[in-house]
């Protein structure tokens, strides 16, 4: 899940400071303007995925490009991970064109893509990767998540149904499934959080006011529906072997589940400020799921979760 800080990064990269100016001033710099959101895009997804390559795909072994099924795996909230990554990554670099002086239509459809433009350059680096490959699957969802970002825009020209991200470190009481956690998903914090997919949550959070428009509620008041899985210790199942063949992890007494939240939530950029820095806070807290009292559906049962993030 390291698209999901590079993701968050792009994000941060395109909240430039707009500033008070007047129509004739702001034309004259919607020239410059373009030539540095180019520029801006350039350099910082380029040193992001040199860096991201030399990190990640430089420690593990290559082979000729090759595809990779992995659907059965994960419960699919790898896929999830893309859709909420497309969608992010489309939605800053439309808001960045929109700086830019950029026509409405023309920079939904290029912002919109570049999520799905910027999933597929890591693709191509996973289909070149041995231990992986290219996914139809990851693409598909890709392709998803922009065209939500896409449909929305051009339908509402707003977002009033946002992707987020929650996470939660699992701890176990159990030796033996703390140390296969730690060979998959790392120790630290940090990578727990973009590896593991027992503590993540990819909700839709949904505006109600839109909606409801006689309801006289408040703007940032939202309703969000949420994805995870759990008792995940493998990609298709709960066992390892190792070259020779032999077992060296079986777990599979371990339910694999998926489970599904609903929860209130906040829509932050409803908070009309007039500070930029406030704003620009904002707009990355709008990438997580507000903590909140949540009411989880798994394995057949209901839980209410006094505050779950």
């Amino acid at each position: 899940m390291y698209r999901v800080i590079l993701s968050l990064f792009i994000l941060l990269l395109h909240q430039v400071p707009t500033g008070a100016q007047d129509s004739i001033s702001l034309q004259k710099n919607y020239r410059s303007r373009t030539s540095w959101v180019a520029a801006a895009n350039v350099a910082g997804y380029g040193g992001t995925m040199v860096a991201l390559y030399r990190s990640w795909y430089l420690n593990y072994p290559r082979s000729p490009f090759h595809t990779f099924n992995d659907m059965p795996e994960w419960k699919q909230a790898d896929k999830a991970g893309h859709l909420y990554s497309a969608y992010i990554q489309s939605s800053a670099s439309t808001d960045l064109w929109k700086w830019a002086g950029m026509n409405r239509k023309t920079r939904i459809w290029v912002g919109g893509l570049s999520g799905t433009v910027y999933q597929t350059a890591i693709e191509i680096l996973d289909g070149f990767s041995a231990d992986w490959g290219w996914s139809w699957g990851d693409i598909g969802a890709n392709v998803l998540g922009s065209g939500t970002y896409i449909a929305q825009a051009l339908a509402w020209d707003e977002q009033r149904i946002r992707l987020k991200f929650s996470f939660h470190r699992k701890n176990y009481n159990d030796p033996t499934l703390d140390l296969r956690s730690d060979q998959l998903f790392g120790s630290g914090w940090s990578e727990r959080m973009l590896k593991d997919y027992n503590g993540q949550t990819y909700w839709a959070s949904v505006r109600l006011a839109p909606f409801f428009t006689h309801g006289h509620l408040p703007p940032w008041l939202s309703l969000a529906v949420g994805y995870g899985a759990e008792g995940l210790f493998g990609g298709r199942d709960n066992i390892a072997t190792n070259s020779s063949g032999t077992v060296t992890f079986d777990r599979r007494d371990r339910v694999r589940v998926r489970q599904w939240y609903l929860s209130p939530d906040i829509d932050w950029t409803q908070i009309k400020t007039n500070k930029k820095a406030v704003s620009v806070l904002l707009t990355f807290l709008n990438a997580f799921k507000f903590p909140a009292p949540t009411l989880m559906f798994s394995n057949g049962k209901w839980k209410v979760i006094p505050l779950y993030f």
